[in-house]
């Protein structure tokens, strides 16, 4: 991570302060303090001791009207810029006061949802990760679209997403399938996302009642049922929302047997594979799928400076604080916490890539592609070097 990170020309739209002391929102009391603390501890290595200007850091305990308490305290004091909260309903509860007051919000949340003028929310969100590996899929000539996804909040999310890349595609909409844990609702989940029943069960159903016979004729006739194609799924690029080892270990068994499998289909994976990935290798069915991440090369100076102040390796989430952090410092320098230094156009350099903060509140990020490959993940698209035309 850079030092500074490098703005370029700006908007014409210049709302928002231009001094004061950074807040920063982060929940250093109730269930949520560990995470509040290493926010914190990332936020302070771009505000070293006697830094102008300052680093306010305020506790919201992790709530909504702890966030909004925290923040009212911080504007009241005069902070020119607001650095977190944590979760998506503490923004939610912060920006129609910071908007009230002028002030722009650099949110910790991966939550799209919130994005506003002058409210960015900074973690990786769901559609970034989408919009990243149905890039290089529709590269590689995978376009047919299709989630297998959790019926959680963040597969509803992930399944958004890959509706709305598969209409910039021209494709139909994508076949998704929500599945609940445990070893019955997976298995019901692939066998009906691949159409087993009108792809393949009929002709196994022959294979079996041709082996049951038990005779030197009925052998033969399986032998030859066995030289029969099954036919490929109706999609060629399937999005595996699975984020643990458990669930992508049933999978890697399911797919196959229900005969979704390269070369035919792509599999694709959210930035959550990324610390599975060397596992995942062990799984024949899982080697070639790919998933969007950072390139972890891009963290590396700020992973040792963390460490060596703080004496362990840092948490993911800890980039995200340190990015805002690090590009409020630098703006107050460059004409203030405006949204035209904010959103320049050639975006910014930081410890998880390039990211580009647009006036409207959504923000890009140059993910790099990885492929699952025996030992060690390798980058089969390396992240992109601009987002946006200067």
């Amino acid at each position: 991570m850079p030092a500074a990170l490098t703005p370029n020309a700006g908007t014409p739209n210049n709302t928002g302060k231009t001094s004061g002391n950074v807040m920063l929102l982060v929940p250093l009391s109730g269930p949520l303090a560990p995470v509040g603390q290493a926010l914190a501890n990332a936020a302070k290595i771009a505000f070293p001791a006697g830094s102008t200007p300052a680093l306010d850091i305020r506790d919201t305990g992790g709530t909504a009207a702890g966030a909004v308490s925290a923040a009212q305290a911080g504007l009241a004091a005069g902070d020119g810029i607001i650095l977190g909260p944590l979760t998506a309903a503490e923004t939610q509860a912060v920006a129609p006061i910071a908007k009230q007051a002028g002030v722009n919000v650099l949110a910790f949340t991966n939550d799209g949802t919130v994005a506003q003028p002058g409210v960015w929310p900074l973690g990786i969100s769901p559609g970034q990760q989408v919009r990243r590996v149905v890039q290089a899929a529709s590269d590689a000539g995978h376009t047919q679209l299709a989630g297998l996804l959790p019926d959680t909040d963040f597969g509803h999310r992930l399944g958004q997403a890959l509706q709305q890349e598969a209409a910039k595609l021209s494709e139909p909409a994508p076949q998704i399938q929500f599945y609940e844990p445990g070893f019955s609702s997976l298995n019901n989940a692939v066998r009906t996302l691949s159409d087993w029943s009108g792809r393949g069960e009929a002709l196994m159903a022959q294979i079996k009642a041709a082996k049951d016979s038990n005779t030197p004729e009925g052998l033969a006739k399986a032998r030859e049922l066995r030289r029969q194609q099954v036919a490929p799924p109706s999609f060629n690029a399937l999005f595996i929302g699975a984020t643990d080892g458990n669930t992508l270990a049933e999978l890697a068994n399911f797919l196959p047997y229900y005969d979704v499998s390269a070369p035919q289909v792509l599999l694709m994976g959210p930035s959550l594979w990324a610390p599975l990935a060397s596992a995942m290798a062990g799984q024949s069915a899982l080697r070639g799928a790919i998933y969007a991440a950072p390139d972890p090369a891009a963290a590396a100076s700020f992973d040792a400076k963390y460490t060596a102040a703080y004496g362990s390796a840092p948490p993911a989430i800890a980039d995200v604080a340190f990015d805002a952090a690090a590009l409020a410092k630098l703006a107050a320098s460059n004409g203030g916490y405006t949204v035209q230094t904010l959103s320049a156009p050639a975006g910014f350099t930081g410890t998880d890539g390039l990211l580009v903060l647009e006036p409207d509140g959504t923000v890009k990020r140059g993910l790099a592609v990885f492929s699952i490959t025996p030992g060690q993940p390798t980058i089969t698209s390396p992240a992109p070097a601009s987002l946006n035309n200067p």
